[in-house]
């Protein structure tokens, strides 16, 4: 479960409330996913820029070893030497930044009977105290000692065999260790709890269906929507999904914390009819008492699978010489969302794919204008057989953009959206709900909509709402950005690439391959005086389970499981 090693670092250093908060403006660790709770995954260092970064180099390469290779979607985290990594099958591992040699390793105990929907990744930690925390597949939310790798404490989140997993980076906001949940596709009911980071005792639970109770200190804390049945039909709100997978951001300025949720259960939508509050929605959270401040719903009445867990990331800009607090979001309908995060309300959005039909546009309220016969079928009026009318809709349910994260620079004031451009045949299915059974009542297959790029890294304006620049990938995109004020922007792909482009003109300035694909979001930091990239290799996740046409495409690219360290040469 847990080896140790000797190493020359020094492990175990506390992290503080104020390290999390001020992590986007210090250079010298990274200690929150997103390189900063606003997840804007900008790093003011510029040691390493568009002038010299075809002379970087790699110093180390890190194996987690063993069979157990599959996706890894981790985005490291490095504190005083130490990176703390996450990998496939729940497992954590210290490593010393400077030599690549293992500190101590963790591997969850995973019971038989797991159900994850996407691969068997893990999407990283976090730090807290003298803590690593992380989510295991099984549920479980596990606290290690940062010294020795060994368990604290260790908290069940939901019931795996219903299909709950924990996938997502955890959140610390003021003490708090914050979580959703994985698991829409077995309707489940998705839900944001906070915890003592210390402790790992419960302090509040907000579930993000409507109609489900939410508790503060163990006392009931108000309906999630008021009350059942408003947007939801009879009981389906009790197997409602709206997961949320991906973790969240938080934003100090407004004290509000931003989760998005998935998609409503069943797929089926003609099952369910209403906007199923709070499906496909961004939510924001009070971090204190758990109660939701606004919502904004993205896809109502989702029909396609296309989710609304994508990362709410916040910025500012002027407007007639005021500021805006302003926060976008890039989501899996195709569309790019710029919102007022104080409120909630929108401001303006665009389709950021280029063929996208299942809607016309937006209303003046960001709500889709459906295209008519763009939604599959019905089944109940189906003529022959089981299955409801076939539709080609784009984007795929796969998305415009997925889980991998989008960054900001606070240099060019744009968004570097990593996109995909594939649409999808989808068909409705008669379906019910049984507890740990996919319920889904929808078949699909996804098809490339371009010969020659499914990939697609787009620059985007998000006060013109212009689309600055575009890298087209063979392949899909299914990596994190990160972007820097060397003017350079770092994504990986599944060829295998460690790729760094001109911020402000799109141009491949270098390229490392690392031997698989690389599916996770790459970190930098200063080390006494030096500035490093790292990144995570290793191709999996959902595109090969699912993908359809698409993963024939990838069908001979190698797996892997290994963290790639680089510097420039000291010369």
């Amino acid at each position: 479960m847990v080896g140790l090693a000797l190493g020359t670092a020094q492990v175990g250093a506390v992290v503080t409330d104020n390290d999390i908060i001020n992590d986007a403006e210090t250079v010298t660790d990274v200690v929150s996913n997103g390189l900063g709770p606003r997840g804007q995954r900008y790093s003011p260092l510029k040691d390493v820029n568009v002038k010299n970064v075809k002379s970087l180099a790699p110093i180390w390469s890190f194996s987690f070893g063993g069979e157990k290779q599959r996706g890894q979607e981790s985005q490291p985290l490095v504190k005083d030497g130490v990176m703390y990594v996450t990998a496939s099958y729940s497992r954590l591992y210290a490593v010393d930044v400077k030599t690549g040699e293992e500190l101590w390793q963790y591997d969850a105990r995973l019971p038989d009977g797991i159900m994850p929907c996407c691969d068997v990744i893990n999407r990283g930690a976090a730090l807290y105290d003298n803590l690593v925390i992380f989510g295991t597949l099984d549920a479980k939310l596990v606290a290690l000692d940062a010294k020795t790798g060994k368990p604290v404490w260790r908290k069940t989140v939901g019931d795996y065999q219903a299909g709950y997993s924990l996938t997502a980076a955890p959140l610390v906001v003021k003490g708090k260790v914050i979580t959703g949940v994985s698991g829409g596709e077995f309707g489940i009911v998705g839900k944001v709890e906070a915890r003592d980071a210390k402790t790992g005792e419960l302090i509040w639970s907000r579930p993000t269906v409507e109609g489900h109770m939410g508790y503060l200190n163990g006392k009931e804390n108000g309906i999630t929507g008021g009350e059942a049945g408003k947007t939801w039909p009879g009981d389906m709100w009790k197997t409602g999904g709206a997961s949320t997978w991906l973790g969240g951001t938080y934003d100090p300025d407004v004290d509000l914390l931003f989760f998005g949720t998935g998609n409503p259960a069943p797929w089926n939508s003609h099952l369910r009819p209403g906007d199923n509050l709070y499906s496909a929605s961004r939510l924001a959270i009070d971090p204190d008492t758990g109660k939701i401040v606004w919502h904004f719903q993205t896809t109502p009445h989702d029909g396609w699978d296309f989710d609304g867990v994508n990362e709410l990331i916040s910025f500012d800009y002027k407007d007639k010489g005021k500021t805006v607090k302003a926060a976008a979001t890039a989501d899996r309908n195709g569309f790019f969302y710029v919102l007022n995060r104080t409120n909630g309300e929108f401001i303006r959005g665009l389709p950021f794919v280029k063929q996208l039909n299942w809607a016309t546009g937006l209303d003046d309220k960001g709500r889709p204008l459906y295209a008519p016969n763009f939604r599959p079928g019905n089944p109940a009026e189906a003529k022959e057989g089981s299955q409801g009318k076939s539709v080609f809709a784009i984007p795929s349910f796969l998305g415009g953009k997925n889980w991998m994260p989008m960054a900001y620079s606070q240099d060019t004031g744009y968004f570097y959206v990593p996109s995909n451009e594939w649409g999808m045949d989808i068909w409705n299915e008669a379906v019910s709900y049984k507890k740990g059974a996919a319920y889904l009542g929808a078949g699909f297959t996804i098809k490339p909509i371009y010969e020659d790029h499914i990939g697609s890294l787009k620059a985007i304006d998000p006060v013109s709402g212009e689309i600055k620049w575009e890298y087209k990938n063979p392949s899909p995109l299914w990596g994190g950005v990160l972007t820097t004020a060397g003017n350079l922007v770092f994504i990986g792909n599944p060829e295998g690439y460690l790729l760094a482009l001109n911020a402000k003109t799109g141009e491949v300035v270098y390229k490392f391959n690392t031997g698989s694909g690389i599916v996770s979001s790459p970190v930098t930091w200063e080390q006494d005086g030096e500035q490093y990239v790292s990144v995570v290799s290793g191709w999996g996740g959902a595109i090969p389970l699912w993908g359809g046409e698409v993963a024939k495409r990838i069908k001979d690219f190698n797996q892997g499981g290994s963290v790639w360290t680089f510097k420039l040469p000291k010369s």
